[in-house]
């Protein structure tokens, strides 16, 4: 194994400063060696992933491998445990890495980005908070790596400097930073007053703790804390983020920003509350109906947006409380679901977003009204948008068909009928604003623009650059893989609830 002459306290530490150790040399190589910078961050994406392989077998064996960084206040400890879950995310983070640097190289090169340094830089840094996230050891960890991440990826935001993107970089900020310290900071301080402890732990920390009316405010207070996880009405920085280049639009989409969130809202319900907890509590029951107040009208709104990286993340919005019902139905073979719409989600939606991007390089289209036809002119690119698509409404062979099959399942072993209705209603709304675009990709004509646009040179573009299609088709194959090889997933999910 190449990591194989590393401890596991080692590799674990490793895990998270490699990375950092890649953004240094891409920021000492800058702009005046583009190709060695830009091997630099995708051999710094293959070495991270490969590492956090690594531990993959230990954990499915039941390890749980830990260590202390150091101690920031008498009786907290900045710590790193890997355990299913953070697992599960850090090879998502890690793996999609690779794929979203190799678009990215195309992307970025395509469309002439300025601060290319900085955008991987940023990146690298992401990747690193997004990484100490999955594996912190308790709330204190999670904390301080999530508040790095929120703060890494503004400029991602704002890196084309318009006023644009500064309003919606500061929406971005102002939201996750105000719902983290504001609510998620004043939850922590609340649970180590009464536990006298912020570990995650198996089973949970606040059984006999709390009750009643104080244990639903507690529980709101992490949902909505959790501002990355987009729950309305705290969901609006997601939209607003859409202004950064498409890449980062992917990162934030599925390698690292809404992952970290609903990895977090999944490790407080298991680890800290507990679902044993939970389901003889009986007064967290909102928690469901916020979720499916959520799913469907995130997706009502999709239907109405014409920019289509705007339905996107509408469509995100609404994908990402999937994952938080499905962990409010409070059975083990939901909450396994969910683990494994983490994996469908990311595959699917990072695969969608590369195609937006294709889209805009070729032939600089950012609307869907404006995609009549282009299945003709770029078959891979509108392909893999098919099987993203496919996957976000859960049809077979797609991997969000098996995420949603466990979710309802777990629904009807528990007789949440609210929560069959949801998915089977907003199933629908997927398919009502996926796939009009398809039928507008292969069977409708293109409409030539008018030659006074600016873009009409663009009409008869072929597809997007070599890295963009490699990258988009190949996670558009692994959308499909999962479906046949979910084996991982399930596992490191079944392993999160005993199963």
């Amino acid at each position: 194994m190449l990591f194989a002459f590393l401890s596991e306290a080692q590799a674990i530490k490793l895990a998270v400063l490699l990375p950092l150790i890649g953004g240094l040399l891409v920021m000492w190589m800058g702009e005046r060696n583009r190709n060695l910078r830009e091997a630099a961050s995708l051999l710094t994406a293959v070495l991270t992933f490969a590492l956090v392989a690594s531990l993959t077998g230990e954990v499915l064996g039941g390890a749980r491998p830990s260590v202390d960084l150091f101690t920031m206040l008498p009786g907290l400890s900045v710590t790193l445990t890997v355990e299913p879950l953070g697992q599960l995310f850090a090879l998502i983070a890690s793996g999609l890495w690779i794929v979203n640097t190799v678009y990215s190289i195309g992307y970025m090169r395509a469309n002439k980005e300025g601060n290319q340094t900085r955008f991987y830089v940023c990146f690298t840094i992401a990747i690193s908070a997004a990484i100490g996230i999955a594996y912190a050891g308790n709330l204190l960890t999670l904390f301080l790596f999530y508040e790095v991440l929120t703060i890494s990826t503004y400029p991602l935001v704002t890196h084309a400097g318009t006023p644009l993107a500064i309003r919606g970089g500061r929406v971005y900020l102002g939201i996750l930073m105000s719902t983290s310290i504001g609510l998620l900071f004043l939850a922590m301080l609340w649970t180590y007053n009464i536990t006298g402890t912020l570990d995650f732990v198996e089973g949970g920390i606040l059984a006999g703790q709390i009750q009643g009316p104080e244990l639903a405010v507690l529980m709101f207070l992490y949902m909505f804390g959790i501002g990355k996880a987009a729950l309305m009405p705290v969901h609006r920085w997601l939209p607003a983020a859409m202004v950064a280049p498409t890449p980062v639009s992917a990162l934030l989409h599925a390698v690292a920003v809404v992952k970290a969130g609903v990895f977090s809202v999944v490790k407080v319900i298991v680890y800290i509350f507990g679902l044993d907890f939970l389901n003889q509590a009986h007064s967290v029951d909102w928690l469901l109906f916020i979720a499916g107040f959520t799913i469907i009208a995130a997706s009502i709104i999709a239907l109405r947006q014409d920019n289509l990286k705007r339905r996107l993340a509408y469509s995100t919005v609404s994908q990402l409380s999937y994952v938080i019902l499905a962990t409010a139905i409070l059975a083990p073979i939901s909450v396994a679901g969910a683990v494994m719409h983490i994996a469908a989600h990311a595959f699917g939606k990072i695969t969608l977003f590369f195609a937006a991007g294709s889209i805009y390089t070729a032939a600089h289209k950012t609307e869907v009204s404006q995609l009549d036809g282009i299945g003709k002119r770029m078959p891979f690119t509108m392909v893999a948008f098919g099987i993203g698509a496919l996957s976000m409404i859960g049809i077979p062979p797609t991997a969000g068909f098996i995420s949603k099959w466990y979710i309802l399942t777990g629904a009807l072993e528990t007789g949440e009928a609210f929560a069959i209705l949801v998915i089977v209603a907003s199933t629908l709304l997927n398919a009502g604003y996926f796939l009009p675009i398809v039928y507008r990709a292969f069977f409708k004509d293109q409409q030539p623009r008018p030659e006074s646009d600016p873009y009409a040179k663009y009409d008869n573009h072929g597809e997007a650059p070599i890295a963009v299609v490699l990258a988009l088709c190949f996670t558009a194959l692994g959308t499909i893989a999962l479906f046949f090889y979910p084996d991982v997933p399930l596992a490191l999910g079944r392993a999160l609830v005993g199963g």
